[in-house]
């Protein structure tokens, strides 16, 4: 009875029932046979009050299924034509290039070689070069004529391929059409659109996904988490919640329940609302434990990260103001991609704090699309030549604040910055690249990464099955059809199908997965497109960036001087420029009034200070700043004289002082010249600077 009634279960499911197990007490094969009998139970109520399929109907959907397939299989094999066509362009290019090119680049310099040479050896050396070149270059010019007769032949193909292609490209839509239709004709939307069997098919389908045994196995631990799982089985809502969230991780909702309860012990907020969305959210993904990604000298941190700390990470952070305003209106299923990260809870503490100082204008972009993430873009050099450099005592994504990386660190910090802030965001990698895509509110963007069909999501799925999820989601309501057709599914013995760029589904995946197509449709839903893609692997966009549009008051550019003799000048209150240029950018601070922010991009640009001394003589200048790296400087001139260095300190992100440096001034009018010309230059952000009177 057992084994019939978890056929067609998770492959979760099917992983750990493949794995050795201890053998249950004899309470536990008790429980195990409770469980297994109200399945069964259920799956027999259920079925019986499924609605009649017309036959002809269901073969009308299948037929148009089939041919939405071969329509399907017609565009990909004209687009993989249209492309040979490229490829030859391409391989002509190479010929021409790296082939010919190199061959006759090894040809100079052999000659030169034989030229230079002082031996027989030298020239006997030089001539063998020489040949060997020489042949290289006779067989990249055959090759560059058999490349280029091929490129000809595809030149004279392509309007036909092109021709194929469209039309293929209008079968396929009319083929989906046609399916769209055959689904509808079904005549199961009302069905679907009712909640009647929603209690009946959540417990089934958390019965089927946890597994019988698999909740005797927590049940019998002790008599707390038996009554958990009775608690569980006994909430048909609370079920249902977690369903439309796709479940307790692995099937794990022994688990998922207890962190779930241990939150709301923790704090009465986690019963309503955004915060017992969120502590769901918490238990449903932590239900397997997620290992905690710590700095290599803190070998005495836990090595997991604790469910419920994160959930009173979050709770306080939001409580606080410190999340993103959209934070409040995610569904349980966004906040799971929230608060999956490996970063310890600090960690999360410190990014959002270190961005508000640093770089607060990535705080508050207007365009969801580069908020927070742009910081990958304008702080994380591409390149991975200073990774040797990683401190032990500094935690990953703090080391590659510091130190840069290709596109796999620079991917994985965008990922963190954004849940830092709780914006959901997922892993999304391509061929031979890593990126990500993330929650905005119009959508999900990829960023950082070719468009969306061109890489994976969440084990190497298509990711236009991921985004097609996204879209019908956000229509809120209707999405439901789409779950209760799947937990039929589930009845039914069906595996379960991402979606229809991930396998051909069975007759109720299908209906699911046609439904949340003409959800999609409906709401006509807009793909946004990716953004980031020339900075994937370069460092520089040639992208037009909006300046900070920060107006500079008399206030913010105030130069003061106490009683003491002590001048304080904002940093906002330059001479020269008087406005953000590309690489020195004003904006508003979190101390309150403005700050200026020297960018790591661009070419070095010098920024200047007009003021009036007190008094002359000696002075200590100081300046309070951010930098997110090390070895980083500054240089100041004073009236034209020789330049003095001022050694910046390694902040990590936070608010610190440089050393005071003895500068000489003038009474009256005086000129302080700024200057950063050394390599490898990272930004650094000032609040102000003080002069102090050096007593003598």
């Amino acid at each position: 009875m057992v084994a019939a009634a978890i056929v067609g279960g998770s492959a979760a499911a099917a992983a750990r029932k493949a794995a050795p197990k201890p053998p249950l007490t004899e309470a536990g094969k008790k429980l195990e046979a409770r469980y297994a009998a109200q399945m069964q139970a259920l799956r027999t109520s259920i079925i019986q009050a499924l609605p009649a399929v017309d036959e002809r109907k269901k073969a009308a959907y299948l037929e148009a299924r089939e041919a939405e397939k071969a329509a399907a299989a017609a565009v990909k094999a004209a687009r993989k034509r249209l492309g040979e066509v490229n490829a030859a362009a391409a391989l002509v290019a190479h010929a021409k290039g790296k082939w010919i090119g190199g061959a006759e680049k090894g040809i100079a310099e052999a000659k030169a070689k034989l030229k230079q040479a002082t031996t027989e050896a030298e020239r006997k050396a030089a001539q063998q070069e020489l040949v060997k070149w020489q042949k290289n270059l006779e067989a990249g010019l055959q090759a560059l004529k058999e490349r280029q007769a091929a490129l000809e032949r595809a030149k004279r193909e392509k309007p036909r391929i092109e021709k194929e292609l469209k039309e293929a490209e209008q079968a396929l839509a009319q083929a989906k059409a046609r399916t769209l239709a055959a689904v509808k004709g079904l005549g199961l939307t009302p069905f679907l659109s009712s909640d009647k069997l929603d209690a009946k098919l959540a417990k089934y389908v958390v019965l089927l996904e946890a597994t019988p045994r698999g909740l005797a196995e927590f049940a019998e631990q002790s008599k707390e988490h038996e009554k958990l799982i009775e608690r569980l089985l006994a909430d048909p809502d609370l079920m249902k919640q977690m369903l439309v969230a796709d479940g307790a991780k692995e099937g794990r909702y022994g688990r998922a329940m207890k962190i779930y309860t241990d939150i709301q012990k923790a704090s009465s907020k986690a019963r309503e609302g955004v915060l017992q969305r969120l502590a769901l959210a918490v238990a449903l993904e932590h239900a397997v434990p997620i290992a905690q990604r710590n700095a290599k000298s803190r070998t005495d941190a836990p090595a997991m990260v604790d469910p419920v700390k994160r959930y009173l990470h979050y709770e306080k952070a939001f409580l606080d103001g410190e999340l993103d305003p959209c934070f409040k209106d995610l569904t349980v299923w966004d906040y799971r991609m929230v608060v999956n990260g490996e970063e310890p809870d600090e960690i999360l503490a410190w990014g959002r704090k270190m961005l508000r100082n640093y770089r607060p204008d990535h705080v508050t972009k207007p365009d969801y699309r580069w908020r927070y993430v742009d910081a990958v873009r304008t702080e994380i050099r591409y390149g991975s030549q200073d990774n040797k450099y990683d401190r032990d005592d500094l935690q990953f994504f703090q080391n590659i604040l510091m130190n840069g990386g290709v596109c796999g660190r620079r991917a994985f910090f965008g990922r963190f910055i954004l849940r830092a802030f709780g914006i959901p965001t997922t892993a999304r990698p391509q061929r031979g690249h890593a990126a990500l895509a993330h929650w905005t509110p119009e959508g999900w963007v990829i960023c950082l990464g070719a468009a969306w069909g061109h890489g994976w999501v969440m084990g190497r799925k298509p990711d236009l099955d991921f985004l097609a999820i996204t879209q019908a989601r956000a229509a809120g309501e209707p999405y439901l059809q789409v779950k209760r057709a799947q937990w039929i599914g589930d009845v039914m013995g069906e595996p379960r199908t991402f979606g229809l760029l991930s396998g051909d589904p069975a007759f109720w995946n299908g209906v699911a997965l046609y439904t949340q197509r003409a959800i999609i449709e409906d709401a006509k839903a807009k793909t946004l497109a990716a953004v980031g893609v020339d900075i994937a692997e370069a460092n520089e966009t040639k992208e037009k960036i909006e300046l900070v549009k920060a107006t500079l008051t008399e206030a913010d550019r105030k130069i003061t001087v106490d009683r003491n003799g002590v001048i304080t000048i904002p940093a906002s209150a330059t001479s020269k420029p008087t406005r953000s240029t590309r690489k020195i950018i004003f904006m508003p601070s979190n101390l309150g009034g403005k700050q200026l922010h020297y960018s790591r991009l661009g070419a070095p640009e010098d920024f200047e200070y007009t003021f009036d001394a007190p008094a002359a003589g000696k002075y200590a200048l100081t300046a309070r700043v951010v930098t997110p790296s090390w070895k980083q400087r500054l240089q100041v001139s004073v009236n034209g004289a020789k330049p003095i260095d001022i050694a910046l300190p390694f902040t990590v992100g936070m608010w610190g002082k440089t050393q005071p440096v003895e500068i000489t001034l003038v009474k009256g009018r005086n000129v302080l010249r700024f200057s950063r010309n050394h390599e490898r230059l990272k930004g650094v952000t000032i609040k102000d600077f003080t002069l102090t009177p050096i007593a003598r």
